[in-house]
């Protein structure tokens, strides 16, 4: 089986490496060929359909800014990948769209800091949108946070709403301990 998957061709030398290290050791952990049109900036796997399903969201992960280290992260269990399109939010204009990237960013990366701190996620900004990878319930809020940023709430109020989100997946997790 195969399935083609474009990426910008400013990170096609990011998913490639120094001398094709970086695919010939994604190759090696997911088991699918993987082949790299420069040019066009496809991206081709090819093996089995189960191999390709989960190698997809690591490819769109390096597509998206994020470290191949990182994305390899994808591939455990549990470990989920949103993207968050800016452009919902604000439309196309330019100026909306570099002043929506420096509230998620914030000043000298504190709120991305902060959000990635408090969720334990990883967050790319690139281009027109946001990249979450983390674990499905922690990347869920941080996803909802950046929403909500994009929307114009202010950042302490975000980060409170984060940590009454946690305290309660925490108490809900010790509810569901208890239970025999």
């Amino acid at each position: 089986m195969e399935d083609i998957i474009k990426i910008p061709r400013d990170r096609i030398a990011v998913l490639i490496g120094t001398k094709g290290t970086k695919r010939r050791q994604l190759e090696r952990i997911t088991q699918c060929k993987i082949s790299v049109d420069s040019h066009d900036g496809d991206v081709t796997l090819s093996g089995d359909p189960v191999d390709i399903y989960n190698t997809i969201p690591v490819i769109k992960a390096i597509s998206r800014g994020f470290n191949p280290e990182i994305a390899e992260e994808l591939l455990k269990e549990d470990i989920i990948l949103h993207i968050v399109d800016m452009k919902e939010f604000i439309g196309k204009n330019k100026n909306a769209i570099a002043r929506i990237r420096s509230r998620i960013i914030g000043s000298k990366g504190k709120c991305r800091r902060t959000i990635e701190a408090m969720t334990n996620c990883k967050i790319s900004i690139y281009g027109k949108s946001v990249g979450i990878i983390g674990e499905l319930e922690m990347a869920e809020i941080a996803k909802e946070a950046v929403e909500n940023i994009l929307r114009g709430s202010i950042h302490s109020n975000v980060y409170a709403w984060i940590d009454s989100k946690k305290k309660k997946l925490l108490k809900d997790h010790y509810e569901n301990k208890e239970k025999p």
